[in-house]
């Protein structure tokens, strides 16, 4: 909802999936630390929503990236890729859903101890 109105695309669970399992994207996940440890998107790296730059993300400013954060009322991944975008990246999406919404259609998640 916040990504629309911030006027960033967004994405599904199941298209982000399909991206994943054809390694053409770069998933974000800017949940706290303890969270991702928990349970996160397959491949997802932990980021900083406030103090990441671009030596955290691909060198190829048309690379896709997709952030999210914890649920559809969650601000933090809209905010997130809009920094993304000012820092000239064209390929920015959101998954509004966050990982509740992974978790709600089922797909597998990843967990570091």
């Amino acid at each position: 909802m916040f990504a629309f109105l911030m006027g960033l695309k967004t994405i599904k669970p199941r298209e982000l999936m399909v991206l994943i399992e054809q390694k053409q994207v770069t998933t974000l996940d800017v949940n706290s630390v303890q969270s991702w440890r928990k349970a996160h998107v397959p491949g997802a790296r932990n980021l900083d929503p406030q103090a990441f730059d671009a030596a955290d993300l691909p060198q190829d400013k048309g690379a896709t990236l997709v952030f999210y954060c914890s649920n559809p009322m969650c601000r933090k991944a809209p905010n997130a890729a809009l920094r993304a975008k000012r820092m000239g990246y064209v390929n920015v999406r959101v998954m509004s859903a966050g990982i509740s919404g992974w978790l709600a259609a089922a797909l597998a998640t990843e967990s570091a101890a």
